[in-house]
């Protein structure tokens, strides 16, 4: 199994991470055909395949996720995403 792990840091109030992090999980469920929910500041997504959450915290986000056998391929273009998405989201 492959891992993915980012920080990244943020200037937005929480209300305004919360209102980014679900546009980029929108954007990425519509990219990678995944589910995701949230419970409390931690949004969680998964597939076959990816098990992830997105926690939000005052100036950071964390990214986390476990990749399966046939997903730990793309591993880089599939974190490579994340981090685009995330500098377009978080400048």
């Amino acid at each position: 199994m492959s891992s993915i792990d980012i920080l990244h840091r943020h200037t937005k109030d929480l209300q305004q991470a919360r209102e980014a992090v679900e546009d980029v999980a929108r954007k990425l469920a519509e990219r990678f055909d995944f589910a995701y929910r949230w419970d409390g500041d931690t949004l969680n997504f998964s597939r076959a395949g990816v098990d992830g959450r997105i926690r939000l915290a005052p100036e950071q986000l964390h990214v986390s996720a476990e990749l399966g056998f046939m997903l730990s391929m793309l591993q880089g273009p599939i974190e490579n995403e994340i981090r685009r998405v995330l500098a377009e989201k978080f400048r």
